[in-house]
């Protein structure tokens, strides 16, 4: 069984998934849920017609990603869990991958978006890339 565990938590259903998935198989270990804010999704926003990319961008995300570690948080709660988040800047798959290395994770956890086809080679799929280049085992959750 793992000791530290590493689950990557977005707040989707998915990533809920992957994370009760954690917290019921893995009792034992110390849990920690990362969120990865991600500059590209600002690009994106303005490209769909969003607003411009404020000064305050940077503020905004690290509120919502306080969100999401408290979504996060009371998801452990329930089950009588304490969790440890995590919150890092960068391309996601990336970012899991060196924290995972950098802080002796021996199991990931992620929830599959279960993209198929054209979708998944044009927008990846974190979970495939973490799943091939983790150097510890990596559950997906679907």
């Amino acid at each position: 069984m793992p000791d530290n565990v590493l689950v990557a938590f977005d707040g989707s259903p998915l990533s809920e998934r992957a994370l009760e998935y954690a917290l019921e198989n893995f009792p034992d270990a110390s849990i920690t849920s990362i969120y990865v804010i991600n500059p590209i999704d600002s690009v994106i926003d303005v490209e769909a017609g969003g607003l411009p990319v404020a000064k305050d961008w940077y503020e905004n995300a690290r509120d919502e990603a306080t969100r999401i570690h408290t979504t996060a948080t009371d998801l452990a709660a329930e089950q009588n869990t304490e969790l440890d988040t995590v919150t890092e800047v960068g391309k996601p798959a990336r970012a899991i991958l060196e924290y995972a290395e950098d802080h002796a994770i021996d199991q990931i956890v992620v929830g599959s978006h279960g993209r198929a086809g054209i979708d998944r080679a044009i927008l990846g799929s974190v979970a495939e890339t973490v799943t091939r280049r983790a150097r510890v085992p990596v559950t997906i959750v679907s």
